[in-house]
């Protein structure tokens, strides 16, 4: 699958599987809410504080996985079971987005690619939170790749 194949798998993922090391060396994987501003940056949002924001401070290199699409199959011609499914894995670097506008920006894109017909509140809702919202770029560190079976 081709670059741009493996970031519309990202696009049309639910949620991101973002997985991060623990400042004990231990794996740390959660789910979140993802969007991706353009080929190598993507953003989500989280608090201050918490387990992710402890991994990333002690390691800012994450792994981004996602699936769009997945069903089991049976494959009658070869009687066999399978699934079919398209998937994407990225590596990327954490960093905490401080400038207001680009924090705006982000907030923007994961409103508008998840609840886009309540973008008449987004205004309002950004004034009251934002200085209470903390926003996590990812600049990808190589291109994602991609991996597909099925239709």
């Amino acid at each position: 699958m081709d670059t741009d194949r493996a970031l519309e798998v990202f696009d049309k993922a639910p949620y991101v599987t973002l997985s991060m090391v623990r400042p004990s060396g231990l794996p740390y994987a959660v789910p979140v809410n993802m969007v991706r501003r353009d080929a190598e940056t993507f953003y989500f949002h989280c608090a201050f504080e918490g387990e992710k924001i402890d991994c990333l401070r002690e390691q800012s290199v994450v792994s981004l996985s996602a699936v769009s699409r997945c069903h089991p199959a049976f494959e009658e011609e070869k009687e066999n079971f399978t699934e079919h499914y398209h998937s994407a894995i990225a590596l990327g670097k954490a960093e905490t987005v401080t400038d207001p506008e680009e924090k705006t920006e982000a907030l923007r894109l994961l409103c508008e690619r998840f609840l886009p017909k309540n973008m008449d509140h987004f205004e309002a809702a950004v004034a009251r939170s934002l200085e209470r919202t903390n926003v996590i770029r990812i600049r990808l560190l190589e291109p994602p790749v991609g991996k597909k079976k099925g239709d």
